[in-house]
């Protein structure tokens, strides 16, 4: 099948804008209120493993068929292609965010040479957590990047190992998979990991799950056919995000989700055949990625504002709203006027 011709799955789209919408709201109201159980949506780090499995499902989609005839060298370009403009990009504005915090000089506790540091560890993704101040980030700039290292991890895996091995052996690194991050979540009482210094494996966990599981969902054609709107979609997803904090219970609830309920919404999307909504659904995609990517060191410049003024919870919902808001319009405007523009020269590049 040429993959032009392939299907575009408006929904699943959606849901990853929807997720990393998500994802801003839960970063910000981390600031707002530290404590889990005050935030109104603080299961969004779940998110996480929803964008892993999201991955693995569209990767195996997009590439099973015609990795034999690219090569792996020209697939892993492509990837970098995809990916790595937004990650130059977020890392570029994380150190501008960094340095010219309005509200905090965080940054003079830094000497000039380990600034230099998290800026090339940005860029290259190789972890170098070194605020302690700040979580103790894998990536203090741009902490969401810690994820995007994963995925080039995963994407290699893929396709020097994952696309050769049989469904038997698949289904057993799945389960071993499943195991693992029973243990993690038990370990850790949640899923929030896999960000700092000294959880680091606990995202490999993450991504080995949700990723091969995506790879799994479209290799075995599972798919549940149904007519669901988008805002049926929408509201299964968010569902997940609101569910109340629990020390005595997360531990359990975490990865019953990501065990099952997000390979069942993942089946649902490649069942769906409704196009009404596909508009939004599109939006959503496009902004999802360069939205995850550079919403954090706004993130950052909150934190220190908060830190600063102890504003009111009504001023902080202000902010949050607006802030979100605008985030979402500074995504679109870096998708269609860098992003696309950089990715689209690379790719004639490639093709030439």
């Amino acid at each position: 099948m040429n993959n032009q011709s392939k299907r575009h799955f408006e929904m699943l789209d959606g849901l990853r804008g929807i997720a990393a919408i998500a994802v801003v709201l839960f970063h910000f109201m981390e600031i707002a209120t530290p404590d889990y159980s005050d935030s109104f949506i603080p299961r969004s780090y779940l998110a996480v493993d929803f964008f892993f499995c999201l991955s693995g499902f569209v990767i195996a989609y997009a590439y099973d068929d015609r990795i034999s005839n690219m090569g792996i060298s020209k697939f892993l370009k492509l990837r970098l292609i995809r990916l790595h403009p937004l990650v130059v990009i977020g890392t570029l504005i994380g150190l501008l965010a960094f340095i010219y915090d309005p509200f905090s000089d965080l940054a003079e506790s830094f000497t000039p040479l380990q600034k230099i540091g998290m800026f090339l560890s940005g860029m290259t993704l190789v972890p170098y957590p070194i605020v302690p101040q700040r979580y103790f980030n894998l990536f203090h700039l741009n902490p969401p990047t810690w994820t995007l290292l994963w995925e080039y991890i995963g994407n290699i895996l893929y396709a020097i190992v994952l696309i050769r091995i049989s469904k038997k052996v698949f289904w057993i690194l799945v389960g071993i998979g499943a195991v693992l991050l029973c243990a993690v979540s038990l370990h850790s009482g949640y899923l929030a990991v896999g960000f700092g210094g000294d959880d680091f494996l606990s995202g490999g966990v993450r991504l080995w799950f949700s990723f091969l599981t995506g790879i799994l969902i479209f290799r075995s054609r599972w798919m549940l056919p149904n007519m669901m709107s988008f805002f049926t979609f929408a509201c299964l997803l968010s569902v997940v995000f609101v569910v109340p904090y629990s020390l005595t219970y997360g531990k359990f609830i975490d990865p019953i989700i990501v065990l099952f309920y997000f390979p069942l919404l993942v089946a649902l999307g490649n069942g769906n055949r409704l196009l009404k909504g596909s508009k939004i659904c599109r939006f959503l995609g496009d902004i999802s990625y360069p939205l995850y990517i550079i919403h954090y060191p706004a993130i950052w410049i909150f934190m220190s504002y908060v830190e600063k003024f102890k504003p009111s919870m009504s001023e902080m919902t202000t902010i949050i709203t607006a802030g979100t808001l605008l985030l979402i319009g500074t995504s679109y405007l870096v998708l269609r006027t860098i992003d696309e523009p950089i990715r689209k020269y690379f790719r004639t590049r490639l093709q030439g």
